[in-house]
């Protein structure tokens, strides 16, 4: 007899037209075996939008009231991880690019950092109810649906009928490729690779990534090295952490800031959602998480 996995997960790629906008497009199932939710920690990750049907999850980041009974939730570019749990239920969900938060979204990313929220009452998000009900009521009339199916509904939606907002400003697109980059920059050559004043990449990165060009550095050399260590423990922490780290100590105190608990700790917690999705995108992406993607022309 084989095993039902308590977690499975498919990505896509967005088509070309969609490429520059958003990281995946994904489809999950969650069965958990018993009547006890399943309990992750998510890393910190830049914007994005889930749909559930079947039970809604329970999620709390920083110090924001916990959300529950959502089934259409939006969560901004975070810099501490976001706590939930959840039943039996399927979710699809899209991760924004920051110039698919600027561009779908439509809202100053630093207004929504660490922050998580119901699409259906707040007014800023409303405008993505149209997506949830149509894929909910596609699954209820044929519970059968295939994730392609639904990734197609997906990018309809997104092509034709989600607002756009505002143009694209390439200026996003050059900040965000530099911040991948391997050589990390400090704050002042971030500005100069960018083309910009200092002042100005300040302001930018608050509005279209939700931080300051400092934490965004801070948080792409940290998610490397947890990404590293994740997907090959054996590394053990001193062969995870990133070159641009002083000493292993310096690796921990932006765990602590980045997670909230020790290296350690946040590996030796069970993480059956987050697991199986990183080693499925992974698979599919080439990325294990939304941070270390590259962002691709539009």
């Amino acid at each position: 007899m084989v095993m039902k996995q308590p977690v499975t997960a498919r990505f896509q790629i967005p088509p070309a037209d969609l490429s520059g906008f958003f990281t995946s497009f994904y489809a999950a199932e969650v069965s958990p075996d018993g009547a006890a939710p399943l309990t992750d920690w998510l890393h910190p990750e830049w914007g994005g939008l889930r749909i559930f049907c079947g039970a809604t999850p329970e999620s709390r980041i920083a110090d924001q009231p916990p959300l529950a009974n959502a089934d259409l939730v939006l969560t901004g570019p975070s810099s501490v991880p976001l706590h939930f749990s959840i039943g039996e239920t399927r979710i699809w969900g899209v991760g924004f690019l920051p110039l698919g938060w600027a561009t779908f979204v439509g809202q100053s990313a630093d207004r929504y950092a660490n922050t998580v929220n119901d699409g259906r009452t707040n007014g800023d998000f409303t405008h993505f109810v149209p997506l949830a009900d149509r894929l909910t009521q596609e699954l209820r009339r044929q519970p059968d649906t295939g994730p392609a199916d639904l990734f197609a509904i997906m990018e309809e939606f997104f092509r034709h009928e989600a607002p756009r907002f505002g143009n694209c400003d390439p200026r996003i697109q050059a900040i965000h490729s530099a911040l991948i980059e391997p050589e990390l920059p400090d704050v002042c050559e971030l500005a100069e690779l960018c083309g910009v004043h200092p002042r100005t990449l300040e302001r930018l990165c608050r509005r279209h990534f939700g931080f300051s060009p400092k934490l965004l550095l801070r948080r792409q050399r940290f998610m490397r090295s947890l990404t590293r260590y994740m997907l090959d423990p054996s590394l053990r922490w001193i062969g995870a952490i990133d070159p641009h780290y002083v000493d292993q100590s310096h690796f921990v105190r932006d765990c602590h800031n980045f997670l909230g608990m020790a290296p350690s700790e946040y590996v030796n917690l069970d993480h059956p959602i987050l697991a199986a999705f990183m080693l499925e995108r992974k698979r599919v992406l080439g990325s294990p998480v939304q941070t270390l993607d590259r962002p691709l022309p539009h």
